[in-house]
C-alpha cells in the first residue's frame, strides 16, 4: 500500500512538530491508525507556511478526537457525526480529524453517503493527486509518505491532476471545479488538460452546490497572490458563466472603424493582480473585480469621440447590490463594494481637472473610513502599456493624496458632520424635530463643503443665524 519517495522520507522527524508527536503517542495508546493528510503534507513538501491540520483516522474519528481533547486539555471537539468528523481547536490550531472512509453520491446532490474504509479508499476519494498524500504518525513508520497516485511527482511538476477519472472526481463533488481553479491561483499550479476538458464539459453541474461553498471558494480564489491565473481558467472552462456571467460577459473588443476599446477583462485581471500587490484585502479585490462591471452596459460609440462608458460607476454599484444577494456575500461585504465602485471615477477624475479643495473635501465626505482603500484601488486601475503614461498618472495621484491629507488635517474631517446639531437647529429655528431639521443641516453641511464656512461649531452657529428665516416659511414635517 505505502509508496516512500527516499528524498522525502521521513517527511518530519520525531521532536520537529511536538504537537504531532503528542498525536501520535494518543494513537498508540488508543491502538489507531493516525496519518496527517491532504495539505499539511502538500504544503511541507512545497515548504509553503503550514497551517491546520487534518488527520485520517483508520477507526471511530469522533472518539478518537474526544481522547486528543481530554489529553491536551482542549475544550469539547465540534462534531460532524453524519460525516464521521471532528475539529479540536489547540493553541490556535485547527486539528480535524475524519474518519478513513468512501463516499457513494446521488447524481442531484453532492451530500455523499459515508461509509468507514482504509487509508486507500480515502485517499483515492481526494480530489486531487497533490491532495492524496498522508504521512504516518505511528510510532512505527513516524514520518513516512504515502503517495498512492504520484502526487510527489505532479508537486513537482506543478500540475493538478485527479486521482480517478476527472469527471467521476468532479461529478461526485461539483464543487471540486472550483477547487481545481482557486489552488491552480493560490499554488501557481497548471490544471492537467483531461481535468480542464472535465471541467468545460461539467460546468454546468455546479448549480447544484450551494451559493455559500461557491462564494468561498470564490473568494479564497481572490486571495492569491496572482488571481488572473484562476479567473481566467474560470473563463476559459466557463465557470465563470455560471458564478459570475457579470464578468465573464467583459470579454471581447469591439470595433466601429478605427476606433476599438481595450478588451475590459483583460484589463480587469490586470486591475486584480494589480490590487493583490498592493493589499491582501479580499474586498478590494473583489471590487477591483467588479469596478468596471456595467461597461458592457452602458458602452457606446461617438464618432467624434470613440467608445464611451459614461454612468459605468453608477449602473456598478446598483448591479453590486444584486450581485452581493446572489452570492450570500455579508451585507458589509456588499455595502463596501458597492460603495467603492461608485466612487472609483472621482479620484481619476479629480486627477484630469483643476483640482480644488470643494472637490476634494467632497471625495474625503463620501468615502468616509473607505478613503485610503479607494486610493488603493484607483491606484491599481492603472494599466497603461505605456510606462512613461503610467508614471504620470502614479504622479499625478501622488499629488492628490497628498491634498487629501491636507485637506482632512486642515478641515477636520474625518467621521464628517455639521458641528451645529439637530437640538441648536431646533432651538434657534423654533421648529420641531422633522423633515426640516435634516434640511437645515444639509445646507450647513453644504457650505462647510462648499468652503463658504470653517467646519468650527462657532462660524456654523453664525452661519447658521444668517439663513435661518430662508427657512421660516418652509412646511415642517415629520
Amino acid at each position: 500500500m505505502t509508496t516512500v519517495t527516499p528524498e522525502h522520507s521521513p517527511l518530519i522527524a520525531a521532536g520537529e512538530y511536538p504537537l504531532i508527536d503528542r498525536l501520535g503517542a494518543i494513537a498508540d495508546l488508543e491502538g489507531v491508525e493516525l496519518y496527517a493528510v491532504g495539505g499539511f503534507v502538500r504544503d511541507r513538501l512545497l515548504g509553503r507556511p503550514l497551517k491546520d491540520i487534518d488527520f485520517a483516522v483508520i477507526g471511530d474519528a469522533v472518539g478518537f478526537s474526544q481522547s486528543v481533547a481530554r489529553e491536551l486539555r482542549t475544550s469539547d471537539p465540534i462534531v460532524f457525526a453524519k460525516f464521521q468528523t471532528a475539529r479540536v481547536a489547540c493553541h490556535g490550531v485547527e486539528l480535524d480529524f475524519v474518519s478513513a472512509r468512501a463516499e457513494t453520491y446521488d447524481p442531484a446532490s453532492r451530500k455523499p453517503d459515508v461509509v468507514s474504509a482504509g487509508l486507500i479508499a480515502d485517499l483515492t476519494r481526494r480530489d486531487f493527486t497533490v491532495n492524496a498524500l498522508a504521512v504516518g504518525l505511528n510510532r512505527h513508520g513516524f514520518g513516512s509518505v504515502i503517495d498512492l497516485f504520484s502526487g510527489i511527482a505532479d508537486l513537482k511538476s506543478k500540475v493538478l491532476r485527479t486521482p480517478l477519472e476527472p469527471e467521476r472526481t468532479f461529478s461526485d463533488d461539483p464543487l471540486r471545479m472550483m477547487r481545481a481553479v482557486r489552488f491552480a491561483a493560490q499554488l501557481e499550479f497548471s490544471v492537467d488538460p483531461s481535468a480542464l476538458a472535465a471541467i468545460r464539459l461539467m460546468a454546468p453541474r455546479l448549480a447544484i452546490v450551494s451559493q455559500e461553498r461557491i462564494t468561498d471558494e470564490f473568494i479564497k480564489l481572490l486571495t492569491a497572490s496572482q488571481p488572473s491565473i484562476g479567473l481566467r481558467l474560470m473563463y476559459l472552462t466557463g465557470l465563470l458563466d455560471v458564478v459570475f456571467p457579470e464578468v465573464a460577459n467583459l470579454a471581447g473588443v469591439d470595433q466601429v472603424g478605427t476606433h476599438h476599446h481595450k478588451d475590459v477583462f483583460d484589463h480587469t485581471l490586470l486591475v486584480v493582480d494589480n490590487i493583490a500587490s498592493l493589499t491582501p484585502d479580499p474586498e478590494l479585490r473583489l471590487a477591483a473585480l467588479v469596478h468596471d462591471i456595467a461597461k458592457p452596459r452602458t458602452k457606446r460609440f461617438q464618432p467624434q469621440v470613440g467608445w464611451t462608458f459614461h454612468g459605468h460607476e453608477d449602473v456598478g454599484s446598483r448591479m453590486m447590490r444584486a450581485i452581493g444577494r446572489r452570492m450570500r456575500l455579508p451585507e458589509h461585504t456588499t455595502a463596501r463594494v458597492t460603495k467603492l465602485v461608485g466612487l472609483h471615477m472621482r479620484p481619476i477624475n479629480l486627477t484630469r481637472e483643476e483640482v480644488t479643495d470643494s472637490g476634494i473635501r467632497r471625495l474625503i465626505v463620501d468615502a468616509g473610513d473607505d478613503l485610503s482603500g479607494l486610493m488603493t484601488l484607483c491606484r491599481a486601475d492603472i494599466t497603461s502599456s505605456k510606462p512613461n503614461k503610467v508614471r504620470r498618472y502614479l504622479e499625478q495621484f501622488d499629488s492628490l493624496t497628498a491634498r487629501l491629507s491636507e485637506v482632512v488635517e486642515k478641515d477636520q474631517l474625518r467621521a464628517f458632520q455639521s458641528p451645529v446639531r439637530g437640538d441648536e437647529i431646533m432651538a434657534i429655528c423654533n421648529i420641531p424635530p422633522g423633515k426640516l431639521v435634516g434640511k437645515i443641516k444639509d445646507a450647513l453641511e453644504e457650505a462647510i463643503l462648499d468652503g463658504r464656512v470653517p467646519n468650527e461649531h462657532d462660524a456654523v452657529l453664525a452661519y447658521l443665524y444668517e439663513i435661518k428665516d430662508q427657512y421660516s416659511g418652509s412646511e415642517p414635517s415629520s
